[in-house]
């Protein structure tokens, strides 16, 4: 898959109403470009892909809204709605905050957030200029051996 057929396929698998295949999601990986940490700061809303993971549906109960990038030192996973509508870092949930460091998964470096109080990597590919595909990785994390595939949209 070359990186404009993995472009087509993230768009059209983000909207997917039934489950979304890992393989698939694996070969769109594969074909994405990887990022620096300074080129992702920012405001990040997130979405997830309905693999069937274990984690599907978990992040919108506690009102994930995405993540925001300060600075490589200053990472926030999970940006949160309260009550109020109001954006909050969920520090309890995520058990502190992060950080950005380039990191080698799958044979490449890339930025990935590095969670502060558990070992829960996020790794990161560009799929467009405004928009990152991301998987969680770390111990805990995979379900059957199968990774949590999210996506990022700058705001």
């Amino acid at each position: 898959m070359n990186l404009e057929e993995a472009r087509a396929r993230f768009t059209a698998l983000r909207t997917a109403e039934g489950p979304v295949s890992t393989d698939e999601l694996d070969r769109i990986w594969a074909a994405l470009e990887t990022v620096r940490p300074e080129e992702i700061l920012g405001a990040w809303k997130g979405d997830e892909f309905r693999t069937g993971h274990q984690l599907n549906g978990s992040l919108a109960k506690i009102g994930w809204y995405g993540k925001t990038f300060h600075s490589v030192m200053d990472a926030k996973p999970l940006m949160c709605r309260d009550a109020e509508g109001e954006l909050y870092s969920d520090t309890r949930t995520g058990k502190g905050e992060a950080s950005l460091w380039m990191v080698e998964f799958r044979g490449e470096s890339t930025a990935t957030m590095v969670y502060d109080g558990q070992p829960v990597l996020d790794h990161f590919k560009r799929v467009d200029a405004n928009t990152l595909m991301g998987i969680m990785n770390g111990k805990g994390t995979l379900d059957g051996g199968r990774h949590y595939y999210f996506l990022l949209e700058q705001v």
